[in-house]
């Protein structure tokens, strides 16, 4: 350490900082852009939706497993079930994923239910205007449809927690859980033991029996 009223040596001030700092002068630019290039978009896709529709998945890990978000495509199975094949479902605006695969009921029939919800929901418009075919929905309902511009199709919800709490005075606090265990783990090492002892025991009066 200097000591007095010295200069301080060898002063590393000149930094060069413009190096190490990060400007987004260009955010509000992208964003008028990036809505720009969505409505270019929605004329070119009109009047499908901008989004696909994609199937409800638990996050991974125990961690966060809680939570439902979006997956990436509809399995085969999944589409099985709703009875929509694979190729007709890439033309109607469903994500189908073929590596995916369907490890719970549960998952299958949320996701099929998803299915049949925008079943009911499609307008199918004829491939050539005003010539409508087997399959078609119906010239009425083709006029009065309307493109979904922003958000998801089908947003997915948080299922409700289904833990619930219940007020001291309904627990039964003579019943010790402890105890309990104990004695299911004591029934479960014993139970050859147990058996065997039966066994010799019926063995005797047998025996017994027949001096």
């Amino acid at each position: 350490m200097v000591a007095h009223n010295n200069v301080l040596p060898n002063a590393h001030l000149h930094k060069d900082w413009q190096r190490y700092v990060k400007t987004w002068f260009n955010q509000p630019a992208r964003k008028s852009r990036r809505r720009k290039s969505r409505m270019i978009k929605a004329a070119r896709l009109a009047p499908r939706p901008l989004s696909l529709l994609r199937p409800a998945v638990r996050c991974p890990t125990s961690k966060y497993n809680i939570r439902v978000r979006a997956g990436r495509g509809f399995t085969f199975e999944e589409l099985k079930a709703a009875k929509i094949s694979p190729k007709f479902a890439r033309t109607i605006g469903i994500a189908v994923d073929f590596r995916r695969r369907n490890r719970s009921v549960e998952s299958l029939t949320l996701n099929v239910q998803r299915l049949k919800a925008y079943k009911e929901k499609l307008i199918l418009f004829p491939k050539v205007k005003n010539q409508f075919r087997k399959g078609d929905s119906k010239a009425k309902d083709c006029r009065a449809a309307k493109q979904v511009l922003l958000g998801d199709v089908l947003p997915i919800k948080q299922p409700p927690n289904k833990e619930q709490t219940l007020p001291v005075e309904y627990i039964n606090t003579k019943i010790s859980a402890y105890q309990t265990m104990r004695m299911a783990r004591a029934e479960a090492r014993l139970v050859g033991i147990r058996l065997k002892r039966s066994q010799e025991k019926a063995a005797a009066e047998s025996l017994s029996t027949k001096a």
